[in-house]
């Protein structure tokens, strides 16, 4: 659920005034010394070395629809600010360039909505690998309309970057969010909690908007549809607040089919949550989620998903945070098409003894859960696991397209002392007797995970549990012989792409989230 934070919101406000184009002198020259001829001349000293990596400004913007708003400056040198569009009307590539930055410079749209029952695609945005992208202001942020694309294919050395200006500009620390909205895809696969009255859930009738905006519209009945591609992408410092009691969050995929390609992204910082999604049927692999501040992974209004290799960890110090995963089908609980998420080889830290929804995980209303090989670190106190509707305990029943209760196979509870809380009709025995009921659980787990979130010897001894028996025919989870999301130190799909933080240290040549990329 979104948060207020308006004390934050002024904060982040008021720093953009100070924020300008700082120029970064260049050193001078050094000076050669022509000796006096002597029997034995003094070789002349070698010039004063340059700037040292700091980034000059490219000469112009590249061409396409992008205007030049001159040099911003901060701590990595000096680059050219080339604006994006209010809307792109074509297909676009938002090339890399060295010296150039690009900048929404309020909210951005791909292409115009086409419609709930609509197949063609209209607009393709391409972004190339090493590209950095900042919200001009906090309200700015990128929407992918229906029946357009994103093609936002980084490296795993050279990540797209979504940022705020103050991470240019040398501002952003450890502790900066909220600077701008966030990324925002929409598409026309099934959701529920339709906008129209009387709308057939699942069906083109059944359409949402983007909470917090207008006319960014998501919805419709096709479950294989495609909204393009994120992969190694980082999105920083987002989570700006639109309206009351409605924040974008880092990723909000809203109504996104399942041939969408989301992987290797990183989301750092939101004040929001990390990634929420809204309906639809993307699935989504190699995540790393750190710092944000209100839940990390929070899934809506009727999704089904499959999600595998996840490193989520909370901010350092235990200051903000909600739950790791909010599970929501509240006020509509037997709602067709029912959320349904299979969630495989995680790594989660709590780093929070307290938070608004009592508990690290939360499965609430008539969601459909199933959680395997998976750990969890939480501080004493802090609740593991609760469920809080006796309509998530519903037996499987297909005519209500109801999975049956939460499932666990695999899933090790380190640090909590109550592991599980029951309310709103479900006893935590109950959840206690469920979790207790899937194969190799272990809710007083002793943790020796390394390096924070690298699996020890206890994690290893762990059996795994097959992943890919959770399939459909997308066939999209990958058996492992391991749980969690790291196997051990040798296995490092999370470096290089990635940045780095008091939160978590990745390691590799990714660089402080602080800070830009020099190449």
């Amino acid at each position: 659920m979104s948060r207020i934070r308006l004390l934050l919101l002024l904060g982040a406000v008021m720093p953009l005034a100070a924020c300008g184009a700082d120029d970064v002198a260049s050193p001078g020259e050094g000076v050669i010394v022509t000796p006096a001829p002597t029997p034995a001349p003094t070789p002349a000293p070698s010039p004063t070395p340059s700037g040292p990596g700091l980034v000059t400004p490219a000469d112009a913007c590249p061409a396409g629809p992008f205007t030049d708003l001159g040099p911003i400056s901060g701590p990595t040198g000096t680059y050219r600010n080339c604006a994006f569009p209010a809307r792109f009307t074509a297909d676009t590539q938002v090339p890399y360039v060295p010296g150039v930055v690009y900048s929404l410079p309020g909210r951005v749209d791909v292409g115009t909505d086409q419609g709930a029952a609509s197949t063609n695609t209209a607009v393709t945005l391409t972004i190339d690998p090493g590209v950095v992208i900042f919200g001009s202001t906090g309200v700015s942020y990128l929407v992918v309309n229906r029946g357009n694309r994103i093609d936002a294919v980084g490296s795993p050395t050279r990540p797209i970057i979504f940022t705020g200006r103050g991470n240019v500009t040398g501002s952003a620390t450890d502790q900066t969010s909220q600077l701008w909205g966030g990324v925002v895809l929409l598409g026309r696969a099934p959701i529920t909690d339709c906008l129209a009255p009387g709308a057939a859930e699942g069906t083109v009738a059944c359409e949402r908007d983007t909470e917090g905006t207008s006319n960014a519209l998501y919805g419709g009945a096709q479950p294989n549809d495609n909204s393009g591609r994120m992969r190694y992408v980082q999105i920083r410092y987002s989570g700006y607040v639109l309206s009351a009691d409605k924040e974008l969050q880092g990723l909000t995929p809203s109504g996104v089919g399942s041939a969408t390609q989301l992987d290797h992204i990183q989301v750092h910082n939101s004040s929001d949550d990390g990634i929420e999604v809204f309906g639809g049927r993307p699935n989504m692999k190699y995540l790393v989620l750190t710092g944000n501040e209100d839940d990390t992974l929070d899934t809506d209004v009727g999704y089904k998903g499959f999600i595998q290799f996840v490193i989520a960890v909370q901010r350092a110090g235990g200051a903000v945070g909600d739950s790791l995963i909010e599970a929501d089908s509240n006020g509509n609980e037997d709602a067709k098409p029912r959320q349904n998420v299979r969630l495989a080889n995680f790594t989660f830290i709590s780093r929070v003894a307290t938070n608004s929804n009592n508990a690290a995980v939360l499965i609430r209303g008539g969601a459909d859960y199933t959680m395997v090989n998976g750990i969890l670190s939480t501080p004493a106190g802090l609740p593991c696991l609760r469920v809080n509707a006796a309509a998530a305990m519903q037996a499987a029943d297909a005519a209500k397209d109801e999975a049956g209760p939460p499932k666990f196979h695999s899933v090790v509870l380190s640090g909590c002392t109550t592991p599980f809380n029951g309310t709103g009709g479900v006893t935590s025995d109950a959840i206690a007797a469920l979790f207790t009921a899937g194969t190799n659980n272990n809710s007083a787990f002793t943790s020796t995970l390394t390096d924070l979130f690298v699996n020890g010897a206890n994690e290893r001894g762990v059996t795994a549990f097959d992943a890919s028996t959770l399939n459909d025919s997308t066939g999209f989870l990958v058996r492992t012989d391991y749980i969690g999301a790291v196997r051990d130190a040798a296995d490092t799909w999370y470096q290089n792409w990635t940045c780095n933080s008091a939160t978590a240290e990745f390691g590799g040549t990714g660089g402080l989230c602080s800070s830009l990329p020099v190449y």
